[in-house]
């Protein structure tokens, strides 16, 4: 699906370039605040602002693009034709949700695709889980899963807790849960080639693969749903984390918001009238800060 609005970073030294090539092709150029200028005309509008990011919208966007902008001005091919920009060696892909919700379980995620799986995902409409409305996330979770290799980890806020007790820190709990999941998808697919959203310095997670004995090239990185088989690993947590705060939702009949903002707070204060303090183990994370805050 084309995306309703295409960003790309300009040398703003091209400016005067671009802004006389859209009035060649017929552009009205005007400036508003905090931009070089704005350009528009039927179908299409483009605003270069000062920080040198452009931005392309309208129905006539694509031609513009694939024949104007990208061969010309950024000489890369990445909207018309992103599939020659994609990672297509096979590898698994793993990510996280959950972690910053003081309600709902932590959940991790590890899946697999290959050259041809990879180029499908794109298809499907995968990318970061953050980008996507809660009802897209797990419309594609369920294409995934019936598609591909994958585990999810759902640690519900009993076990959680419990586990949290162990270890006493969250990101060498995350690093067990990651390496449970993909050890699963390593003995499901043999595939020994792993990417991993990086949550922590990568030692916490190197050292939780030693501890299972797990052989695997493993890379972290920042930001790593840039790739497309880690942005599924992110749908997939995320369908599962929203899936099991339903679920907790409807066991104690009460909406249980995602976060750890003023309205969770609230939201326990009355979960706490209804059943006691002790009701906070089974849905909440009682490490968080946000329980003192419940329970004063």
């Amino acid at each position: 699906m084309t995306p309703a609005t295409f960003t790309a970073k300009i040398d703003l030294k091209l400016a005067d370039k671009i802004k006389n090539d859209l009035i060649e092709q017929g552009f009205e150029i005007s400036r508003p605040p905090y931009t070089v200028f704005a350009a528009k005309k039927p179908g299409i509008s483009c605003t270069l602002y000062e920080s040198g990011s452009l931005t392309v919208q309208g129905k006539e966007m694509q031609p513009f693009i694939e024949f104007y902008l990208e061969p010309e001005i950024l000489q890369e091919f990445q909207f018309s034709h992103p599939e020659a920009h994609l990672d297509t060696a096979p590898h698994i892909g793993m990510d996280e949700a959950g972690k910053g919700d003081f309600f709902g379980p932590l959940c991790v995620a590890a899946v697999f695709a290959d050259g041809e799986g990879i180029k499908n995902m794109q298809k499907i409409g995968v990318k970061d889980s953050k980008r996507l409305s809660d009802d897209s996330v797990k419309k594609i979770a369920a294409k995934i899963r019936s598609a591909y290799s994958y585990t999810v980890i759902r640690l519900f806020p009993q076990k959680y807790n419990e586990l949290y007790g162990k270890f006493k820190n969250l990101n060498r709990l995350l690093g067990w849960a990651h390496a449970a999941a993909l050890e699963d998808v390593i003995r499901k697919t043999d595939c020994k080639e792993a990417l991993l959203d990086q949550f922590a310095d990568k030692h916490v997670m190197e050292n939780a693969l030693k501890q299972k004995k797990i052989e695997v090239n493993l890379k972290q990185k920042v930001r790593g749903e840039e790739d497309l088989v880690v942005a599924a690993a992110s749908i997939l947590a995320r369908a599962g984390f929203l899936d099991g705060l339903e679920t907790l939702s409807q066991e104690y009949g009460l909406p249980l918001p995602k976060g750890a903002a003023a309205q969770v707070v609230d939201a326990g204060q009355k979960l706490v009238a209804k059943y006691g303090a002790e009701i906070l183990g089974k849905v909440a994370k009682t490490h968080f800060k946000t329980m003192n805050d419940v329970l004063s």
